[in-house]
């Protein structure tokens, strides 16, 4: 039986155009509407998949009210509690979340309740930190695995341990650590799981646990974020009807997809 604590953040929807605020620290919102990241995502589905063996997969987030949304949807495909750190998000920088996030694995464990595997998402959606899950885990004194796709369980002569696999630069990588650990989950691994109305109803009636910081934020130290040019963009139009087919032939040599 394995413990599962996965990760998530509330954060604006980026399949929409992204805006920034006026301080230029978060990404706007208000419009997009907001959601986990598919990174997270994936975290939860792997999350809720580890712990079928009998275990436990716990959800929690840091962030405002308005965060239980995100809490209600990974109960609602599979997780069976959760843990709701009450905090406006954007005050805390990326070790400011280790921080609080160390602190309710340290007491879930005095109170009975191990997380032996903490899964978290490769990056955040909303500012692009890619610190979390590291910092995490030298607050816990734990391995850490970055970037898996897929991840198992597997017990040894040495005991319970981890195999997390993911694409690196040179292909597939393997890693094998045992646990307790931690691993970042990259997205494209697993399908995630989407809700059902009777998942959504038993999402509703579990309680969440509701938590103050343990100590006030020092910030994310972040100067301000900024949005990349548009791409450049041009349309050549290369004729119309049958007067069109050479150039057409070659545009696709041009492309490689052709060769005479």
């Amino acid at each position: 039986m394995t413990g599962v604590l996965v990760c998530v953040k509330r954060v604006p929807d980026s399949t929409d155009e992204v805006v920034l605020a006026e301080d230029g620290q978060s990404v706007d919102g208000r419009k997009s509407g907001f959601t986990m990241s598919a990174h997270e995502e994936c975290a939860v589905e792997l999350a809720v998949r580890t712990a079928a063996d009998g275990g436990e997969a716990t959800v929690v987030t840091l962030g405002d009210s308005d965060a239980v949304e995100q809490l209600r949807s990974a109960l609602a495909v599979g997780c069976t509690a959760a843990t709701h750190v009450q905090a406006e998000a954007h005050r805390f920088g990326p070790a400011d979340v280790a921080r609080e996030l160390a602190a309710v694995v340290r007491d879930h464990e005095a109170a009975g309740q191990a997380h032996d595997l903490i899964l978290l998402g490769n990056d955040a959606a909303d500012s692009g930190d890619f610190q979390v899950g590291i910092r995490l885990a030298y607050e816990l004194g734990r391995p850490v695995v970055n970037g898996a796709s897929t991840l198992s369980v597997e017990e040894s002569a040495d005991g319970p341990a981890v195999v997390a696999r993911g694409q690196g630069p040179d292909g597939l990588e393997t890693y094998r650590v045992p646990l307790p650990a931690v691993v970042t989950v990259r997205e494209g691994g697993v399908e995630p799981g989407y809700p059902s109305v009777p998942g959504r109803i038993r999402a509703k009636k579990v309680p969440i646990e509701e938590r103050q910081p343990v100590a006030e934020p020092t910030g994310p130290g972040r100067v301000r974020l900024t949005l990349p040019p548009p791409l450049p963009s041009a349309v050549r139009i290369l004729g119309e009807g049958r007067a069109a087919a050479p150039a057409v032939v070659d545009v696709l040599e041009e492309l490689g997809v052709l060769s005479r």
